[in-house]
């Protein structure tokens, strides 16, 4: 069932091969289990996925696919999983990061407003970056363990429910 259900979201492997912004990986996406769909495969992608989608960088999609070629996990659950982070759901979580940043590092929360300048954003490098990346790490470690363990939980249920129903 989990595999079913996973499966009829997922793209067609060969429109991912040939997305341009994956084309730096060359013969690499070729490996046949990059598009195998298994309990090892998809916890892994899930995992991947969901660490970079809460780390502020452009480029998620490539680092998450940069990262499943070696850990040979499935590549495109992985490169669709960053897209949690979208234009809509990045101001709340990267806020929510923020504020885990300053309670980690005992830091008191700053009033900022946001502006789309590039001295915004050196002087924020200062005041409220390093809070907001030690949050972003620590949201993208935990999203990336449920999410690994979520799925396995729910593969291993999908697949004992089988099991029973076969026996019926």
């Amino acid at each position: 069932m989990a595999k079913k259900t996973i499966q009829r979201f997922l793209p067609d492997h060969n429109k991912v091969k040939h997305h341009k912004s994956l084309k730096i990986f060359g013969r690499l996406l070729h490996d046949a289990n990059l598009w195998h769909l298994n309990r090892r495969s998809a916890r892994g992608a899930f995992s991947v996925g969901l660490f970079f989608a809460f780390i502020p960088v452009p480029f998620q999609m490539v680092l998450a696919a940069a990262l499943a070629i070696p850990l040979r996990v499935n590549l495109p659950i992985s490169v669709a999983v960053v897209w949690i982070t979208n234009p809509l759901t990045m101001p709340p979580i990267f806020y929510c990061s923020y504020l885990i940043g300053t309670i980690a590092l005992g830091q008191p929360e700053q009033h900022f407003a946001f502006e789309p300048s590039w001295q915004w954003f050196l002087d924020s490098l200062t005041t409220i970056g390093p809070a907001f990346l030690v949050g972003s790490l620590i949201c993208a470690t935990f999203a990336s363990a449920i999410g690994y363990f979520g799925v396995d939980f729910l593969w291993r249920r999908s697949v004992r429910k089988a099991w029973v129903n076969r026996h019926k």
